[in-house]
């Protein structure tokens, strides 16, 4: 029993004093530059290839929702990760998209955008991805016009209360034009 316990003691003892020192330390920096440096010159990154980078609605009516579909492929070597599409507004709205896609094989995503604006509306989707570039924008666009058949507003008398501080501010950011950001 007693050589049980020392042999069971040793090789805690060995097991604990082994695990010392950090792993991280032993790694060399110019070791891995040379390894970043192989990885990108051997051409395994995935290539994201899409089927459009702008989609153009034409004309609409405002409020009109309309939808379209980006489908892309991977082209490269190794397996495409879709991991974020994020849109520059609420009012488009990314949905539906393929997270991995093996190599010679598709994915795509739905854009949904709710119709509201005034005049030429663009948008950006930022699709964030691990390919060399890291990231892919598209766009959609849409020109919106005002619904004639909308009910008019009767003119009305308009009053100003001189003591009210409150300011309605309107959005600075380019594809944020008619929506106001209280």
């Amino acid at each position: 029993m007693k050589k049980v316990i020392l042999g069971l003691s040793a090789l805690c003892m060995v097991a604990f004093t082994s695990c010392k020192e950090n792993a991280a330390s032993k790694i060399k920096s110019e070791n891995v530059a040379v390894a970043a440096d192989r990885d990108a010159k051997s051409g395994n990154f995935p290539v994201l290839e899409l089927d459009k980078v702008e989609h153009d609605f034409g004309t609409i009516m405002n409020g009109t929702p309309v939808e379209t579909i980006f489908k892309y492929k991977n082209a490269g070597n190794s397996m495409l990760v879709v991991s974020n599409i994020k849109s520059t507004c609420g009012c488009t709205v990314p949905s539906n998209y393929t997270k991995e896609v093996k190599p010679g094989e598709e994915g795509q995503f739905t854009v949904k955008f709710n119709g509201k604006g005034n005049g030429k509306v663009s948008k950006s989707l930022t699709m964030t991805t691990n390919t060399e570039t890291g990231s892919q924008i598209v766009k959609i666009s849409a020109m919106v016009q005002a619904d004639p058949n909308a009910p008019q507003k009767a003119p009305g008398k308009a009053t100003v209360n001189p003591l009210s501080t409150s300011t309605v501010k309107t959005s600075t950011q380019p594809g944020h034009e008619g929506h106001n950001h209280n």
